[in-house]
C-alpha cells in the first residue's frame, strides 16, 4: 500500500464509534483534514483523527495547532506511513506523544481462522443492534477475555479485545477474535478493520490481519481557563 485510503480511515471511525455509542464524528479543518470525536473519557475528552497527514503535511500542521490549542484534554490520532515525520511534526506543534507505534489493520473476514476457547472456558457472545461483544469466563465466572465489533455495512470493526493477565498464554485473544469475527460474517461483514497496539500486533498478524498504515497518537496541553 503506497497511500493510505482517508475513506478506509473513515470507515473504521464510522463503526469505532457506533462500538463505543460515541455520536458520530464531525468534520474538522478546511477541505476535510479530519475527523472529531467527542469522548468525554477522562484525560481523552476529545479526539481527532486526521486524515490527509501524508499527502498533504499542512493539513496535519493545522489539525496540531488545534489540539495544541484545545481547552479540553485532545488526543490527535495520524494514520501515516512516514510515522517519523508525522513525530516531528505534532512535536513541533507542542504535543505529546502518547503512542508512536499502533498499526492500522485490516482482513478479509471469510478467511479468518477460528479457534474454540479450550476448557474450562466458557463463552459468550451478547449482541444489541449492530454491536456483539463476546466474553469469555473462567469457571468461577469472572471475566477472563473479552472484545467488541461493530457491524457497519460490509465492514466489521474490532475493538477493546482484551485478556486479563492470570489468563495470558492460553489462546483466549484468537477464541475472542474468532469469536468476532464469525459474528460479524453472519451478519453479512466482509472487511475486518482495527487500529492495534504494540500489545496485539503479534495476535493479528497471526490471524491474517495485514498492516496497512501506522498510527501515531499525541496530546494536546489543556490551555488555561480565562
Amino acid at each position: 500500500m503506497t497511500k493510505i485510503d482517508s475513506a478506509l480511515i473513515r470507515r473504521w471511525l464510522t463503526g469505532w464509534t457506533v462500538a463505543r455509542s460515541l455520536p458520530e464524528a464531525q468534520p474538522i479543518g478546511p477541505a476535510g483534514d479530519g475527523l472529531r470525536s467527542d469522548c468525554d473519557q477522562p484525560g481523552r475528552a476529545v479526539e481527532v483523527f486526521a486524515l490527509r497527514a501524508d499527502e498533504e503535511p499542512e493539513s496535519l500542521v493545522r489539525l496540531a495547532a488545534d489540539v495544541a490549542a484545545a481547552r479540553r484534554t485532545t488526543w490527535l490520532t495520524v494514520p501515516t506511513l512516514v510515522p517519523r515525520t508525522v513525530e516531528a511534526a505534532v512535536g513541533a506543534a507542542g504535543l505529546e506523544v502518547l503512542h508512536a507505534s499502533e498499526w492500522f489493520m485490516t482482513t478479509e473476514l471469510t478467511e479468518h481462522p477460528r479457534h474454540a476457547p479450550a476448557a474450562p472456558y466458557e463463552r459468550q457472545v451478547r449482541t444489541e443492534g449492530a454491536v456483539t461483544v463476546v466474553t469469555l469466563r473462567d469457571p468461577s465466572g469472572a471475566v477472563a477475555a473479552s472484545g467488541t465489533v461493530a457491524v457497519v455495512g460490509t465492514d466489521a470493526i474490532a475493538d477493546r479485545i482484551e485478556t486479563d493477565a492470570a489468563h495470558r498464554r492460553r489462546g483466549l485473544g484468537r477464541a475472542v477474535m474468532s469469536a468476532l469475527a464469525e459474528a460479524a460474517v453472519d451478519r453479512g461483514a466482509r472487511t475486518g478493520l482495527l487500529i492495534a497496539s504494540e500489545e496485539g500486533q503479534h495476535l493479528y498478524s497471526s490471524l491474517g490481519w495485514h498492516r496497512a498504515a501506522d498510527v501515531l497518537i499525541a496530546r494536546g496541553p489543556v490551555a488555561p481557563a480565562a
